[in-house]
């Protein structure tokens, strides 16, 4: 039997963002274009297939935002963003659906219905590669147990398998949504807040996780996160967002840019750290 020679070819570009700008969800302006109806301003990105990235940032930087644009979630207001060579917000909807499907948003606060068992609510994570029929059985007969258990373990969770939601602690929540990503086929992963209700090592274990499934799959993964010590560690890709722009994107981050990114008027705010990762603020956007 043959074997297919690795590609020595660089990775692809899978995303790109040229001088876009997003208007806060929900915001009403009479004033299209004010600033400060503005959650993103002039963002330029350039991503390619398979990276790993972090974007850290006070609190209402524009994280949450960044994260549901990518994900066709929210309409630019101005600006192009091309997606695997086309462009989400000329295609019809059909096609912005279809596109849908190849990425999994993981938002901080997972909407999992409260009586719903645990092991319904992760093999939700394929309701998009099921018909209506699968999704509907689904709900009286889980269809994969041993999937959905093998998802819980990346995450420490295998015990819960058949508790119901409204019995477990907020942690446990964010890592139950979390598990719904092992069970999609999704190329694209974003993932907003994952470890704001964890315990450091927890914190440790859910992030390594998450790299590991990434990198498996060869999926990109675009995390936001207020740890700034685990985003220093672990990515090789830091973007800082402040007051919905970048201030910096690179591969090695200096205190002196943690200081101007954390700067509040004339003081210095500087976010939790690895070491104190439960207490970090969350954003205060909606999370959808």
């Amino acid at each position: 039997m043959s074997v297919t020679p690795a590609s020595n070819a660089a990775p692809a570009t899978q995303l790109s963002l040229h001088k876009l700008c997003v208007h806060h969800a929900g915001a009403a302006s009479s004033k299209p274009g004010a600033d400060l109806q503005l959650a993103l301003k002039n963002i330029s990105l350039q991503i390619k297939s398979g990276e790993q990235i972090a974007i850290i940032g006070p609190s209402g930087a524009g994280k949450t935002s960044l994260l549901h644009t990518l994900a066709c979630a929210h309409q630019p207001l101005s600006g192009e963003l091309i997606w695997n060579g086309r462009h989400p917000w000329q295609s019809t909807d059909t096609e912005r659906h279809a596109m849908r499907r190849q990425l999994f948003l993981a938002p901080q606060s997972p909407p999992l219905p409260a009586r719903q068992r645990v092991i319904t609510s992760v093999l939700a994570g394929r309701l998009p590669q099921w018909s209506l029929w699968q999704s509907l059985r689904n709900l009286f007969l889980p269809s994969d147990p041993v999937a959905a258990y093998d998802a819980l373990a990346h995450f420490h969770l295998q015990d819960k398998l058949y508790a119901r939601v409204d019995q477990l602690s907020g942690g446990e929540r964010q890592r139950c949504g979390l598990a719904r990503l092992c069970l999609s086929d999704a190329r694209l992963l974003l993932v907003d807040e994952p470890l704001s209700a964890l315990d450091p090592t927890l914190a440790l274990q859910t992030l390594n996780s998450l790299q590991q499934l990434a990198h498996q799959r060869q999926a990109t993964l675009i995390c936001s996160l207020h740890q700034v010590e685990l985003a220093r560690a672990h990515f090789p890709r830091v973007i800082g967002l402040r007051q919905g722009e970048i201030l910096f994107d690179t591969d090695h981050v200096t205190d002196t840019m943690l200081t101007d990114l954390y700067r509040n008027g004339g003081s210095t705010c500087m976010p939790a750290t690895a070491a104190a990762p439960d207490a970090a603020l969350a954003d205060t956007m909606r999370c959808f």
